[in-house]
């Protein structure tokens, strides 16, 4: 029985040596990959064609449009409703 409990530490200690192994390789391989992943984003946001100033101000306007519109929807049906509710409930 001791034989085997010594068989056992020895393979916890070796795959504690080898886990010690794969976690150094990891941070060397994590870092150049990180570094190789931000070249890439470098690359592609040169790719990117922005919108000129026109469209930017185009579709800013739509939105402030829509959220207007939306906003005198909401506000219109929420007093309706609290109306509705204060005459139901006198």
């Amino acid at each position: 029985m001791d034989n085997k409990m010594a068989a056992k530490k020895g393979e916890r200690s070796s795959k504690n040596k080898a886990v010690a192994v794969d976690e150094a390789a990891v941070q060397k391989i994590s870092l150049a990959r990180i570094k190789e992943f931000a070249g890439e984003v470098k690359s592609e946001f040169k790719k990117i064609v922005w919108p000129d100033r026109k469209v930017t101000i185009g579709s800013t306007g739509v939105v402030l449009v829509l959220v207007f519109l939306v906003s005198v929807y909401l506000g219109a049906v929420d007093l309706f409703i609290g109306k509705l509710v204060s005459y139901i409930l006198k």
